[in-house]
């Protein structure tokens, strides 16, 4: 054995470097479903915060119309109050008093209107009622 072979220093093999950009392309290959599951949930927020005003809407109108002497117009009034510069489509109010009690219900659409999701869905339609005793006047 030559003595100059035993005296130059081993280098370690480097690996074969195949996996140079792999985090580039499973980010590439993710992106699009990640992008769509925010987007739904983004839809669904939406969709969730105009379920709860419509139901803070019928709260608030019959509450008025129970205090009220005229308790469709007043219930009209305080609902769309409360749905003042809401995206809702088509806002509907119904008010019906009985001897004693006062029946309030709203009804809304939500258009569903996020990039890619909102023409997955229709649209999405909200009603809620709420009951009150009458004031005494």
């Amino acid at each position: 054995m030559p003595c100059s072979a035993a005296s130059e220093p081993r280098r370690p093999k480097r690996p074969a470097r195949f996996d140079r950009g792999q985090a580039t392309i499973e980010l590439a290959l993710c992106l699009p479903v990640v992008m769509l599951v925010l987007l739904g949930v983004v839809q669904v927020a939406v969709v969730v915060r105009d379920e709860l005003l419509v139901q803070h809407a019928a709260r608030e109108a019959a509450r008025a119309a129970s205090v009220a002497g005229d308790a469709r117009r007043s219930a009209s009034t305080a609902a769309g109050r409360v749905l003042d510069g809401a995206r809702l489509v088509g806002v509907a109010v119904e008010a019906t008093v009985t001897a004693d009690v006062v029946r309030v219900q709203v009804s809304a659409l939500t258009r569903t209107d996020v990039p890619l999701i909102g023409g997955l869905l229709g649209d999405v339609a909200h009603r809620a009622s709420a009951v009150m005793t009458l004031e005494p006047p």
